[in-house]
């Protein structure tokens, strides 16, 4: 994300970071340090990285579709769009989500979550007015493909429900990182050409944190907070990282927080207490 890596709250440091590294480079070289990290992290709290022959393959999957296919088409999207669309588009994945989750794990959206839906979208709408937001035939490919990535993760969510991983939380974070970022060397190093000796330190900080909190932790928290609740409810929480974003370019960046931000902000917080309760 760009989600637990959601977009909305990568936004005001992905436009920093474009200035002077390519995207999925970054994206890369990020998930390899992230899964070292976290493999590193895993031993020293004990938990083995022993991964059973019966759960090689949902691993595998479930790294390609919530790491590789969502971080490798939303990318790639950027050659069609500009970071502030792509970043509106990518939140079809709850959409996606709760579509899926109704024949495969049976969570049939009750009014409820459905009204939370629409609330949670709103609010989004409002925090993205007056936006530019063109469609035209040229921009054609770089929708489909963010379309397809929230496609991705929305599957990957459910089937993370259906088929789940019986790993230690932090070594399971660390494999699905860690394989999902391979097929991103190839594509980086086929499409990109980073100058990383000249980029600064501020871009050097900046992809310091994004490695550790959305390609780490909000990693980690995202699997443990599928494993625990509905993948619908689960899905419309990601609806809230937007709102982290612009709260965090506000305080940091001294981008604007005025009555649209805030209107933005109530909705999508009720929407997700609405959905909570349903």
């Amino acid at each position: 994300m760009v989600s637990a890596a959601g977009w909305g709250t990568n936004w005001p440091l992905l436009k920093v970071l474009l200035r002077e590294l390519p995207p999925m480079s970054i994206r890369a070289l990020g998930c390899c340090v992230a899964a070292m990290l976290l493999a590193g992290m895993a031993r020293a709290l004990g938990q083995s990285l022993y991964v059973p022959p019966g759960q090689r393959g949902r691993l595998v999957l479930a790294a390609l579709l919530n790491v590789s296919a969502w971080m490798g088409f939303a990318t790639i999207g950027l050659v069609w769009l500009p970071s502030s669309e792509a970043s509106i588009v990518t939140y079809t994945a709850p959409i996606f989500t709760v579509l899926l989750a109704w024949p495969v794990l049976g969570e049939r959206p009750g009014w409820r979550r459905v009204l939370a839906m629409v609330i949670c979208f709103t609010g989004v709408a409002i925090l993205f007015a007056g936006q530019r937001f063109d469609v035209g035939f040229a921009k054609l490919p770089g929708i489909l493909s963010v379309i397809t990535a929230g496609f991705c993760f929305g599957l990957g969510t459910v089937l993370g429900k259906r088929l789940p991983l019986r790993l230690p939380p932090v070594a399971m974070t660390a494999w699905q990182v860690g394989i999902g970022g391979l097929p991103l060397i190839p594509i980086a190093l086929l499409l990109e050409s980073p100058q990383w000796a000249e980029a600064s330190w501020r871009a050097w900080a900046l992809f310091a944190w994004m490695t550790v909190m959305p390609l780490g932790l909000a990693y980690l928290a995202w699997f443990e907070a599928v494993k625990r609740v509905p993948a619908n409810l689960a899905s419309l929480g990601t609806m809230m990282a937007p709102m982290f974003g612009v709260a965090g370019a506000a305080l940091f960046l001294g981008e604007p927080f005025g009555p649209r931000q805030i209107a933005a902000l109530i909705l999508t917080v009720s929407g997700v207490a609405l959905a909570a309760r349903g």
